[in-house]
């Protein structure tokens, strides 16, 4: 079975899906890997590497697309503007796309997979269970955002994190505010403290609190139940009264942070406004805001997608691609991700699709010329 790697040309997209590492390990359970030439130099693995680890190169991108069984990607298929088709055009009928896919945003990308006769796996649907953790590219991910986040804040940050004690004076600690203790937000909660700073954390699942206390973190309690999250332990939508109750409560929190983080997402929909513009002219100038779902809408009501803007002398991140931005050790995660997903689909001998599999079941979106999973088909 051919498995193929093509150069991810989303704009500002630096991973690559499979590096060398899982490459060899794929050859040697009898895969035949083609890498297109250049697709991860960008995350720091030469052609040569690839080489090294068994894998052919090529340079011909229909080629490369139309000859392979199995195609695996970062970013969701998207015109390729060179040779003026689809992506998804360019692959064979039957074959398989294993990639983030995000299909109740994009349900027409399902749509167009089904016409095509692609089947898809969507690594943004993978089950949130035990035995899938060792898959689950949304984690892996998450964590890499969540560190880069507080780095990338402290950047722009004209103060030191730590308490300082010197000669000249004592330096106060700089203060965070995290909104979300999800992966990425105890990924930015454990950098932050690291660093020195007095981190203080927001969610609305009760059971977070434990898990921020247990990382030195601050929880902010705001009144919430156990009907605040899904089956899966994704926080739910929640109902505007409820947001505007939780906006009133940590308006001072925000107010006298040095640097607030949002990581608020509910799957499938639009970020929630958690940090309004009024909240932002009242920080302290200086400060930053950085919002980790810019590209799904924001959870900052001034953030701009993709750019970094300041407002009422305060700093406003919309980096809409934080694990892009440390791309050597993002791929590495993925592309173990992916490994442990065809390893798994892989395990009696021949790759297969299951669907009384359980992972499987929840992350075939397209299969057989039809759209298997429901909710988009909702949407369409």
């Amino acid at each position: 079975m051919l498995i193929a790697v093509p150069k991810e040309i989303f704009l500002g997209e630096n991973r690559v899906a499979l590096v060398p590492d899982a490459a060899s390990k794929l050859v040697k359970r009898g895969f035949e890997i083609i890498v297109q030439k250049g697709a991860g130099i960008n995350a720091g693995f030469t052609d040569e590497k690839y080489l090294n680890a068994g894998a052919d190169l090529e340079e011909n991108v229909e080629k490369l697309f139309s000859s392979a069984d199995i195609i695996l990607k970062v970013q969701r298929p998207i015109d390729n503007e060179e040779l003026k088709r689809h992506e998804l055009e360019l692959m064979k009928k039957g074959s398989l796309l294993i990639t983030f896919f995000y299909s109740l945003l994009y349900p027409e990308l399902a749509k167009k997979s089904a016409e095509l006769g692609v089947n898809v796996i969507a690594m943004d649907s993978i089950p949130r269970t035990t035995l899938a953790q060792k898959m689950d590219a949304l984690s892996s991910q998450a964590n890499i955002a969540g560190y880069k986040s507080v780095i990338l804040s402290g950047n722009h940050l004209g103060k030191i994190f730590p308490l300082m004690m010197t000669a000249a004076g004592t330096i106060s600690p700089a203060k965070v505010v995290i909104m979300g203790a999800g992966v990425a937000g105890l990924s930015a909660l454990g950098t932050a403290k690291r660093l020195g700073a007095v981190v203080e954390v927001s969610d609305v699942r009760p059971a977070a609190k434990q898990e921020v206390e247990s990382l030195g973190g601050k929880f902010i309690e705001v009144p919430t139940d156990s009907s605040m999250q899904d089956a899966s332990g994704y926080a739910k939508e929640q109902s505007p009264e409820f947001l505007q109750k939780q906006k009133e409560l940590i308006f001072k929190h925000i107010t006298e942070a040095d640097i607030v983080i949002t990581t608020a997402l509910v799957p499938g929909k639009k970020a929630p406004i958690l940090v309004t513009e009024e909240m932002v002219g009242k920080m302290r100038p200086g400060s930053v805001v950085l919002d980790m779902a810019a590209e799904f809408g924001g959870n900052c009501e001034v953030s701009v997608k993709g750019k970094t803007v300041v407002k009422y002398g305060v700093t406003i991140i919309g980096e809409s691609n934080l694990p892009s931005l440390v791309p050597y050790h993002a791929s590495e995660m993925y592309s173990k991700n992916l490994f442990n997903l065809i390893e798994h689909l892989s395990r009696k001998g021949n790759f297969e699709l299951n669907l009384d599999d359980e992972i499987v079941r929840g992350s075939l979106i397209v299969y057989n010329g039809e759209v298997l999973n429901e909710r988009t088909r909702e949407l369409l």
